[in-house]
């Protein structure tokens, strides 16, 4: 059993967060496009952010920001324009965001955090923004998480949201045992196959970690989540994950590795799991949600990489869409992962259908197999929509997991019309 609990509140379910988001006339939609999340008292900032050579103003202002200070009080962020290369002028762009939502927050300029979303090449409507600001400012609300998450989606079909709450300290040893929540919001669909998706994930909590650890927290949660997950193979310019922790919950301050670390990081782990899972199963076109589990491998690193090898697959994406138990395109997209197991050892399932063992095909019903893929793709949300894949490679210890979805020709029309 997991040693939390599911809450209400996304990232204002945490203690002293306040978040908003409106319509600033930044989409051509005119639908919600700019989001603020607001912390009441200075918190310590930790970030991820995409590995690739074109990045948008927003993440090279934010690796900045986050190298000089690891505090932060706010995050903005508008939907619509991605002011991804941009050239200075979409970085001039980014400093005025900043200076304009610090002073309509009475905050240093050097505390405001930045992330954009949506075309790249295009600029952020100045105008709309500028006049967006008093607006979003005064709708800052304890119970603004919902918005504010509205507020960041592009192509996304649905919101994406989570919050947990533990406990920290020991009655037994005099302790007065205290709540501590951590909370998340989340966009993604398209362009996701991070290196840190298009994604972008802001997660709050309200507990007290020193810097260093809470970044090493985020880094090693950032990857068996966000790191784990993918739709489409492609990498976008403006990826950011974003953690605030600003202590309101008055527990101990966590300054090293030890037993309310540990426990902290799984919840956070949580946390950023099952907003990348739903990024994955929103995927532009997709139909259900894809896991894949690998076992018996050297470390986790490498089973981590042999399952977003085969998740990441076209020809595996197409199968599970197509409802065909292809467990050969499964074998093909392990074997060229890059690591290296007998191929001997190797073992496929399905669901329930084992289909390869020791290397050597299986009997199995595949109208079975083929009506248990039916079944996920009109299963529950995030429920009853999930296609299991199992993989083991080999007796080493090393566990891990990936998330993707399957490949429909809706894909194709969604990507082949974003622009026009």
């Amino acid at each position: 059993m997991a040693d939390w609990q599911k809450i209400t509140g996304g990232v204002t379910a945490p203690r002293g967060y306040q978040a908003a988001g409106i319509t600033a006339g930044l989409k051509p939609s005119g639908l919600p496009d700019l989001a603020l999340i607001f912390s009441e008292v200075e918190a310590i900032a930790a970030g991820v952010f995409t590995t690739s050579q074109v990045k948008a103003a927003c993440v090279e202002y934010c690796r900045q920001r986050l190298q000089a200070k690891h505090s932060t009080r706010a995050i903005l962020c508008n939907a619509g324009q991605a002011n991804a290369a941009t050239g200075n002028q979409g970085y001039l762009d980014t400093l005025e965001s900043a200076l304009a939502i610090a002073q309509a927050l009475n905050i240093s300029s050097e505390s405001v955090l930045l992330a954009s979303t949506g075309v790249i090449g295009q600029r952020i409507k100045m105008d709309a923004l500028r006049s967006g600001i008093p607006k979003v400012v005064a709708a800052l609300s304890e119970t603004g998480s919902d918005a504010a998450a509205g507020a960041i989606i592009t192509t996304d079909l649905v919101t994406k949201s989570i919050a947990l709450e533990t406990t920290v300290g020991d009655a037994s040893g005099g302790l007065r045992q205290r709540p501590v929540r951590i909370g998340g919001i989340a966009k993604g669909s398209g362009m996701i196959h991070p290196n840190m998706a298009t994604m972008l994930a802001f997660v709050t909590c309200d507990a007290m970690v020193s810097p260093a650890l809470w970044q090493q927290m985020l880094a090693r949660a950032a990857d068996r989540s966000f790191n784990s997950i993918t739709v489409d193979g492609d990498t976008s310019t403006n990826d950011s994950l974003i953690a605030l922790a600003n202590g309101q919950s008055r527990t101990p301050a966590i300054t090293e590795w030890g037993a309310e670390a540990e426990k902290l990081e799984a919840m956070l782990t949580a946390v950023c799991q099952h907003l990348a899972k739903a990024i994955a199963r929103d995927g532009e076109g997709a139909t259900c949600l894809i896991e894949v589990e690998v076992t018996g491998a050297h470390d986790e690193l490498s089973a981590r990489q042999i399952a977003k090898t085969i998740v990441g697959s076209s020809l595996v994406k197409s199968a599970i869409f197509g409802r065909d138990p292809n467990w050969g395109r499964i074998a093909a997209a392990a074997g060229r992962a890059g690591i290296p197991f007998e191929q001997e050892n190797l073992q496929i399932k399905l669901g329930d259908f084992l289909m390869l063992e020791n290397g050597q095909p299986l009997t199995f019903d595949r109208a079975a197999a083929s009506a248990y893929l039916k079944k996920a793709a009109i299963g529950a949300y995030l429920q009853e929509d999930t296609v299991l894949i199992s993989v083991n490679v080999g007796n080493g210890y090393g566990v891990g997991k990936a998330w993707g979805c399957d490949l429909s020709y809706d894909y194709v029309r969604i990507n082949a019309e974003y622009t026009t």
